[in-house]
């Protein structure tokens, strides 16, 4: 079919251009990238950071470990296994892409260009003649067929064919409107066509297990103006939750268990869901149709009130990657995904521009500012998955992990900031975020350049200078944070401990305005000339801030916050590196600092706390006050591993739970068979691996998988195993096993729990060490493959 491109008028600019007006759209418009500078200061650096770091190294780790190759091996011009052990390793060359699209609307690179030229070549040339396009279809590894078979459209809940086409279709747009070349969005058009004749209600009728198409069909449309794009994207979701023709729901972990009006909890996989959130206000924008709205800001409702973490991550549980219930928001086990922040920032854009509420803006700031950021180290080629909200020193970022989709998630979010920062709506500018930047904007036929000046978040100092080309009557509406006003977050999920004393205050041309305050923005309406300046002054005070008694993880607790950062307490600022053993009080007084060599340049917060310690009797001893600092939580962990934390006890008594036992010790312990159960956990070093001189525990079967396990009074926070093996060949034939693991219980079900490192050692005469993400569960269980002849044993098995 026939694509109705305007190429004549295609604007290089944002996602949210149409290459024809659709009949709806959202009613606020992004200030488009091309349009936007970020010229100096916080976000600058980042930026700059991301062009010439980031993103070159994710090309560069697509190429190491093999994911371009998979083009060239479908293609037939290389020989080779399928690299990568995921269905949706694809979508890391895509969503790098998009990244580096986004650069070059900004910051024109041959070099880049060409080099994306020669990859868009790869891509094609594995494109097979129907349009289809999933290398780990194409080649047919091993893995994927045990577990999804040969057949296209085969096991959708796990495959990830659809969700690949939605981040090369999100790709090809980005590329296209960089550029104006059609070579990837060819590419895109012709994987659509398939999609499109293939489902749909006379066709295959089921969504895709892992949203994420219909975010890519959306882009489609806008580019090219078909709208079957369009309804195949509202088809998606329309398909949700409903079993047709014997489809068997995949439950609520793929948001697959309801149609999508009827949720109202946010449920499953924490990145799927605000993915849906994003296709479920695209398309009410797109189609006028507010079910879909309203369908969104329930699901946002439930997360922002009762599953939000402060740092701005969604998802607690590591296993599976998932929300848990209501309130339930640990900080040792704390998953927050990477992904799930930068997902949340785009649901959040999409609601303003379709709402024009700030609330939707402080959402995305909380976010931006702290968990995504955090994603990232400072030098940008180091990475987080998970971002704990507490840590006993056990964490630090990775170059590239097997799972590579938040590294790759970053490359692309990073250059697409601008073109958040400022929006239009008939006769306003909004001013959505604060940073030094400049920007063209239209507005009734008039061009009006904007500059903001501020440290932000340094201080909370914004200065702008509005120029219209013409005197021009306009409404300029200027965000006012929510923590400016008394407000941590919309909802009652957390609070300030005390209230601000300093108001917010606005100038115009230095005369001081009356603030006329409307959802979340401060509006000033006048007729605005050449020159005319408007300073904003946001208090920006140390707050304490306290969870809703339902978090019951942070009750007795405060974290800290200045302006939108959320700062943590990291070990090597403070006394012998240890902060879990600090506490607050709720007249905490603190200084500022602002150290501008220090972790990029930061402000940090400095006072006086009180150290505690829990003795041999397990009882509580109070030392002596001594100072300490904190640091905003993005820049933790850049100083190697060491004890960290966002809440922070205000009487220390609660914190014995955490250090006044040993885990093993004070748990049930039982096995698959085996004599003496009771050495393993009984907390005596032994000497050696030989050495049983307080007792060892000896399997009594050989050749089988086998198990020692511990269930806990009530669920504890682990990261770490500790093993030390029996291995006694003369006496016994003891020997160390073939190979281990171990495995969480998780809502009933066993899962293996997840270590990058996978070093499941057997050495003598030592603890083999494994640190894994840390995790909450009532039962721990130590899996043993033993060897075909003898058996094994454990003298000791430790865990933290």
């Amino acid at each position: 079919m026939k694509h109705r491109f305007l190429v004549t008028f295609l604007i290089l600019g944002g996602l949210f251009q149409c290459a024809e007006d659709a009949p709806n759209d959202y009613p606020i418009k992004p200030v488009v990238i091309k349009d936007v500078r970020i010229n100096e200061g916080f976000w600058a650096s980042r930026l700059e950071t991301s062009r010439f770091v980031t993103i070159p190294h994710a090309f560069t780790q697509c190429e190491i470990t093999g994911l371009v190759d998979n083009f060239e091996i479908a293609a037939g011009t290389k020989t080779g296994k399928q690299s990568g052990v995921y269905s949706f390793d694809d979508t890391d060359v895509y969503k790098t892409i998009e990244g580096a699209a986004y650069t070059l609307m900004q910051h024109p690179n041959e070099k880049l260009s060409q080099y994306l030229d020669e990859l868009i070549a790869k891509i094609a040339a594995a494109q097979a003649d129907d349009g289809y396009l999933f290398t780990a279809r194409n080649n047919n590894p091993d893995w994927l067929v045990r577990r999804a078979g040969t057949e296209r459209w085969s096991y959708l809940a796990f495959s990830h064919e659809l969700y690949n086409a939605g981040h090369l279709f999100e790709a090809a747009a980005a590329h296209y409107q960089a550029t104006g070349k059609q070579s990837l969005l060819d590419v895109a058009l012709k994987f659509a066509d398939l999609i499109d004749s293939v489902f749909g209600p006379d066709g295959i009728q089921s969504p895709p297990g892992h949203q994420e198409i219909e975010i890519g069909l959306v882009k489609l449309y806008r580019v090219t103006g078909e709208k079957r794009y369009l309804d195949l994207a509202k088809f998606f979701l329309d398909e949700r939750g409903y079993s047709k023709n014997g489809r068997e729901l995949w439950g609520d972990y793929a948001q697959d268990h309801q149609p999508v009006f009827d949720q109202e909890e946010a449920v499953g996989h924490a990145v799927r869901l605000p993915y849906m959130g994003i296709a479920l206000t695209d398309v009410a924008a797109l189609t006028g149709d507010r079910n879909y709205l309203e369908a969104s800001v329930r699901l946002w409702e439930n997360v922002v009130n009762k599953k939000f973490y402060i740092t701005g991550g969604l998802g607690s549980v590591g296993i599976g990657e998932r929300f848990a219930g209501n309130y339930e928001l640990p900080n040792l086990s704390a998953y927050q995904e990477t992904c799930t922040s930068i997902a949340n920032v785009l649901w959040n854009h999409r609601l303003f521009l379709h709402t024009g509420d700030a609330k939707y803006l402080d959402v995305l700031e909380r976010s931006l500012y702290n968990t995504m950021l955090a994603g990232v180290a400072l030098e940008g080629n180091r990475f987080f998955y998970p971002n704990v909200l507490a840590s006993r020193g056990y964490h630090e970022r990775s170059g590239w992990f097997i799972c590579n989709c938040c590294i790759t998630n970053l490359s692309r979010i990073m250059p697409f900031l601008p073109e958040m920062v400022f929006a239009t709506a008939e006769n306003s500018i909004f001013v959505n975020l604060f940073t030094a930047s400049g920007a063209m904007v239209s507005l009734a036929e008039t061009n009006i350049y904007i500059r903001q000046e501020t440290s932000y978040p340094e201080n909370g100092k914004i200065r702008l200078t509005i120029d219209p080309e013409t005197p021009e009557n306009f409404e300029l509406r200027i965000r006012i944070p929510g923590w400016a006003q008394e407000e941590v977050l919309p909802g009652t999920l957390y609070q300030f401990l005390t209230p601000l004393s300093t108001p917010v205050r606005i100038a115009v041309n230095g005369e001081e305005q009356p603030l006329n305050i409307e959802n979340g923005f401060a509006r000033i309406q006048r007729n605005w000339e050449k020159g005319d300046v408007v300073e904003v002054e946001l208090p920006m005070p140390v707050r304490q801030i306290v969870g809703n008694e339902n978090l019951v993880e942070n009750r007795g607790k405060v974290a800290l916050q200045r302006g939108p950062l959320v700062y943590c307490l990291e070990g090597p600022d403070n006394p012998d590196g240890r902060v879990l053993n600090l506490a607050l009080t709720d007249e905490q007084e603190f200084t500022l600092e602002y150290q501008r060599a220090f972790l990029g340049g930061v402000t940090v917060l400095k006072g006086e706390a009180t150290a505690f310690d829990i003795g041999n009797d397990r009882t509580l001893h109070l030392m002596e006050k001594q100072p300490f600092t904190a640091i905003p939580y993005y820049a933790w962990a850049h100083r190697g591993m060491h004890e960290m934390t966002v809440w922070v006890v205000k009487d220390p008594a609660i914190a014995k739970p955490l250090f006044g036992h040993r885990i093993a010790e004070n748990s049930q312990s039982s096995s698959s068979g085996g004599e003496g159960l009771s050495a393993i956990n009984d907390a005596a070093t032994p000497g050696n691996s030989r050495d049983r001189s307080n007792g060892a525990f000896i399997w009594n079967t050989g050749g089988d998988t086998v198990w020692v396990q511990y269930d806990f009074e009530e669920p504890q926070e682990v990261s770490e195993a500790a093993v030390y093996w029996l291995i006694d060949e003369l006496n016994g034939g003891i020997q160390p096993p073939s190979s281990w693991r171990v495995l969480a219980k998780i809502d009933g079900k066993w899962a293996q729990v997840y270590t990058p490192l996978n070093n499941w050692d057997t050495e003598k005469n030592q603890f083999n060490r494994v640190i894994f993400e840390t995790l909450k569960t009532g039962s721990l269980r130590l899996e043993a493959v033993l060897p075909d002849e003898g058996t094994s044993g454990i003298l000791e098995w430790e865990v933290n």
